[in-house]
């Protein structure tokens, strides 16, 4: 079960006034949750049958700016209602909101109700359908990295995010005494977490001071999106409500390690038993259907890395030295590169992506890692040898593409995404990528300034 909370639980601690207030939230391209709070008698009356929303919500930008351009909403169709339909085996207590519950919403067209192709969810539940019409089950666990500031959202913002106090003054990568300073946070996010149906294994320090990462415990892929955005979206309102600050910028900080978001990945029988990459007599003790899946992936990466970096900041992470891969290969177990095997030799056997950042929609990166799966399996790809070595220094090696710009026009070819998502779909964040790129372009930034207000 997706969440922790049955609707019958729900009605009982409404009347009892244990919750008195329901989130139905709907997930937007950029990964957040947006939607209504209600009034719990009310929701459990009423609106757990379906509620609206405007349907810009899926056609505007991070600054909630309607976007110009898109097929699906504007100015011109009136920017009319979409069904937002709560999915209620999400239904969870939230913990560190006071009597508060929260269920996510699937999108649908306001006269058809069929699935609004181009919201996140569907887009997942699509590659999901494709994957079960097969006998598969995708397993998924994402690693979710973000710095931890002693600063307040407002204190950031008075300083215009420059010399911010991170809650650690140096680098406690797994060092446990420099991770108990940040206890009141990340304790509260683990155990709260837990109590919110989002089963955590544990956090520790990262590669920068007051980097943190938190692993969550590995499910099906549409539930691991579920409690991927929800994580992070409490995590934020967890460390508001203690004066902290969390920032999941891919790369908020030139000279420090930037925030990933690893994918671990694997396919498994239908009743979720079987583990389908394991073969002990296989190279790697990776079973062929891996290798294909994994071929796939390594095929089609730089088709959909958009998927998993999808703004400008998302390509500053991409450097040489810093834990952030640069290349798209695979090896076994080197973290050098874009793609790891881990788990060699178990049941546990899986393909981790590492070139998503903690920007990225998970709906969107795990379906686009879906469809070059199947298509690896489809074609019946033949998986390289694993590279050896220092990544960054291997010259021959394809790249990650350098820039948004790269991304969008890789993605905006790409044949398989097209046939996987459908053309509209593409289309539509064809068109954000480079809406996003668009207003970068047009921008004058603080470097800008510094290196030529008197120097030009």
């Amino acid at each position: 079960m997706a969440g922790n909370f049955s609707f019958d639980q729900l009605k009982k601690a409404v009347s009892n006034g244990e919750i008195d207030t329901v989130l139905a939230c709907i997930v937007d391209m950029q990964g957040r949750l947006a939607g209504k709070r209600f009034l719990a008698q009310y929701f459990v009356d009423s609106a757990h049958g379906e509620t609206h929303g405007c349907n810009y919500l899926l056609a505007c930008d991070i600054d909630m700016e309607p976007v110009p351009g898109y097929k699906a909403a504007s100015w011109s169709k009136g920017y009319g209602d979409f069904v937002m339909k709560p999915d209620l085996s999400t239904l969870r207590r939230i913990p560190w909101l006071e009597k508060t519950a929260l269920v996510i919403c699937d999108v649908l067209d306001h006269h058809t109700h069929e699935d609004v192709a181009h919201s996140p969810r569907a887009i997942l539940k699509k590659q999901v359908k494709r994957l079960q019409e097969r006998g598969y089950i995708g397993y998924f666990a994402s690693e979710l990295e973000f710095y931890l500031f002693s600063e307040t959202y407002e204190s950031a913002r008075k300083k215009h995010w420059q010399g911010l106090d991170s809650a650690s003054p140096y680098i406690g990568d797994y060092q446990i005494g420099i991770t108990s300073k940040e206890e009141g946070v990340m304790r509260r996010l683990r155990n709260e977490m837990e109590a919110a149906g989002i089963p955590i294994e544990n956090s520790k320090g990262e590669w920068g001071p007051g980097q943190e990462e938190i692993n969550v415990r590995y499910a099906e892929a549409l539930e691991m999106a579920d409690r991927h955005v929800i994580l992070k979206n409490g995590a934020k309102e967890i460390a508001d409500s203690e004066g902290k600050a969390i920032s999941f910028m891919a790369k908020y900080n030139y000279g420090l390690a930037g925030n990933s978001s690893h994918i671990h990945n694997s396919l498994w029988s239908a009743d979720g038993k079987t583990p389908l990459f394991f073969d002990k007599k296989a190279d790697w003790t990776l079973s062929s259907l891996g290798q294909q899946w994994a071929a796939g992936q390594l095929k089609y990466a730089k088709e959909f890395t958009w998927f998993l970096a999808p703004y400008i900041n998302s390509y500053k992470r991409f450097q040489a030295g810093t834990f952030a891969p640069t290349k798209i290969m695979w090896s076994e177990d080197n973290r050098t590169a874009g793609f790891r095997l881990c788990g060699e030799g178990t049941k546990g056997i899986r393909m981790e992506c590492r070139i998503g950042g903690a920007d990225l929609n998970p709906y969107l990166a795990f379906a686009a890692l879906i469809a070059s799966g199947l298509a690896g399996i489809d074609e019946r790809l033949e998986l390289q040898k694993p590279f050896v070595g220092d990544a960054y220094q291997a010259s021959r090696l394809p790249e990650i593409p350098k820039t948004l710009r790269d991304a969008a026009e890789t993605l905006a070819k790409s044949k398989m995404l097209k046939q996987a998502f459908g053309e509209e779909v593409i289309e539509h964040y064809v068109h954000t990528a480079r809406w996003e790129q668009f207003e970068y372009d047009r921008r004058i930034t603080d470097w800008e300034l510094h290196r030529g207000f008197e120097r030009y």
